[in-house]
């Protein structure tokens, strides 16, 4: 399976990588998932307290930094998307799995463009 190719259109700029930044750009690209950020945010603020570590907030950080990857290239996102809701549809195991298995490649890569 290929990754999809970037059409070289982006949405916005890349945005900074704070909780503040990702949240405004959430807000643009994909306003419905507000409440999972937020959620995740207050989890991951919680889990740092817990373990005395700022790793849960770069874990937060470097998640919602690839979603919005992800969503700030629109042929990408539809990529992205389209395979989600075909393995989540799937009518057997390995139509599933290629499905997820195109969903992580997308998310690997987007992953890579804003973590290194």
């Amino acid at each position: 399976m290929s990754l999809p190719v970037d059409d070289g259109v982006e949405l916005f700029p890349r945005p900074e990588k704070n909780p503040a930044a990702l949240k405004a750009a959430i807000a643009v690209v994909a306003a419905d998932r507000l409440p999972e950020l937020v959620d995740g945010q207050t989890r991951a603020m919680a889990e740092a307290i817990k373990e005395g570590s700022v790793n849960p907030i770069r874990a937060f950080v470097a998640h919602w930094a690839t979603v919005v990857e992800i969503e700030r290239h629109s042929q990408t996102a539809k990529v992205y998307h389209r395979a989600n809701y075909l393995a989540n549809h799937a009518e057997s195991i390995e139509e599933c799995r290629t499905h997820a298995v195109e969903v992580a490649e997308v998310y690997r890569s987007a992953y890579a463009a804003v973590n290194g």
